[in-house]
C-alpha cells in the first residue's frame, strides 16, 4: 500500500511539472471571504413527551485564495454542537488545502472534502435540513487529511481516486493506515448523473470496505435520485456490516419554491451466536418532507417533518417539525 502511494504521488508530481506553463495572460491573485450558518427551531415528540429548542447547527468560515490560473487554496473553519460533554459549541478545522487545476484535471492535497458522497449531497441540496445518509449514519467523513485526484476525461465520463488518513477531519492523527477511495461519475445524457465507488481500509488485519452505488435525474422542476450504501467491517470490526437505501426528490412548482422528500432505510447484519442484529439500537428508518422558499439569494427557509422509526420495536418512534434556515453569504 505504502509503494502504490509513493508511486501515486511520484506520478502526480512529474505530471505538474510537465503540465506547469507560463501564463499567456495577466493573472492578478485575488481571495475571497464566505460565511455559511444553520439554524433551526424544533419540536420533537416522542412517547408522548414535547421538547422544543432553537438551535445553531453548524456555521461555516472560510477563505479561498487563487494564487493563479491553476493553484488555489482554502481554509474553513466548522463550528458545530460537538454533542457531547458540557460544551455549548466547538471549533474544527474542516479544511485546510492546495489545489491544482489545469485541462480536466484536478488535485487536492491537504485537509480536503472526501468524494465518496459529493455528488449525492449536491443532488439531495439540502444539507442545511439533514446530512446525506453515508454521513448521518457515519459510514464515512465529509473531510479528512489526503490527496484527491480527478480526471475529466469529457463531458460524459470523470474518475476520482483518492488517498486519505481514514480518520476524518476531527481525528486527524498521523498513522499508518490510509483510506483509498475510487469513483466513476458518468453524465450520458443532460440532466442524468450515474455513480459508483468504492474506498477501503486495512487495520490489523481487518478490512473495511465501502460500496456505493447512486442514480439521479435533475430537470428545471424537479429531481429525484436513489442511491445505496453498504458497509462491511464498521470501524475494523469483523462481520459488522450495514448499509441501505435511501431515496429522494424534489418539485418547483413556482419560481424561489421547492417541495421535497426522503427516505432512509438503515439495517445490519446478524452476528453468528446473536439472535439480534448487531446494530439493532441504531437501525431503522427515516423519513423526510418539506417545502423551502428562498426569498432572496444567500437565504432558505424550510418547514419540514423528520419522523424516525426505530428497527428495535421495544423502543418508540420520535417525529419532529422543524424550521431550518440556511444563511450563506
Amino acid at each position: 500500500m505504502k509503494k502504490t502511494i509513493l508511486t501515486t504521488l511520484t506520478v502526480f508530481c512529474l505530471a505538474v511539472l510537465a503540465m506547469a506553463q507560463e501564463p499567456k495572460d495577466t493573472f492578478t491573485p485575488s481571495g475571497s471571504a464566505s460565511a455559511k450558518i444553520f439554524t433551526d427551531f424544533r419540536s420533537t415528540f416522542s412517547d408522548g413527551k414535547t421538547a422544543s429548542a432553537f438551535e445553531i447547527s453548524r456555521a461555516y468560515f472560510g477563505y479561498g485564495y487563487n494564487f493563479s490560473k491553476e493553484f488555489s487554496g482554502k481554509i474553513t473553519l466548522d463550528v458545530a454542537d460537538p454533542g457531547v460533554g458540557g460544551l455549548q459549541m466547538t471549533a474544527y478545522l474542516k479544511n485546510a488545502s492546495l489545489q491544482y487545476a489545469l485541462k480536466g484535471f484536478t488535485a487536492n492535497f491537504g485537509l480536503v472534502s472526501t468524494t465518496q458522497y459529493a455528488v449525492q449531497e449536491d443532488f439531495w441540496a439540502n444539507r442545511y435540513v439533514q446530512k446525506t445518509f453515508q454521513d448521518y449514519f457515519g459510514l464515512n467523513p465529509s473531510a479528512d487529511l489526503g490527496l484527491g485526484l480527478a480526471y475529466k476525461f469529457n463531458k460524459y465520463v470523470k474518475v476520482d481516486l483518492s488517498f486519505y488518513n481514514g480518520e476524518g477531519y476531527k481525528k486527524v492523527q498521523a498513522d499508518s493506515t490510509f483510506q483509498t477511495a475510487i469513483g466513476l461519475t458518468l453524465t450520458p445524457v443532460k440532466g442524468l448523473t450515474i455513480r459508483g465507488s468504492y474506498d477501503t481500509m486495512t487495520k490489523k488485519g481487518v478490512d473495511q470496505t465501502t460500496i456505493s452505488a447512486f442514480a439521479g435525474y435533475s430537470a428545471d422542476m424537479f429531481s429525484l435520485a436513489f442511491e445505496y450504501n453498504t458497509q462491511n467491517n464498521h470501524k475494523m470490526v469483523n462481520d459488522n456490516n450495514f448499509g441501505g437505501p435511501s431515496v429522494y426528490g424534489s418539485i418547483s412548482p413556482v419560481k424561489k419554491v421547492k417541495i421535497y422528500a426522503r427516505y432512509d432505510d438503515l439495517s445490519s447484519n446478524t452476528l453468528a451466536g446473536k439472535t439480534a442484529d448487531w446494530n439493532l439500537s441504531k437501525d431503522g428508518t427515516m423519513l423526510i418532507a418539506g417545502i423551502e422558499y428562498a426569498p432572496v439569494k444567500g437565504v432558505k427557509l424550510s418547514p419540514n417533518f423528520q419522523g424516525w422509526t426505530p428497527a428495535d420495536k421495544t423502543k418508540k418512534t420520535s417525529s419532529s417539525a422543524m424550521l431550518n434556515c440556511e444563511i450563506k453569504f
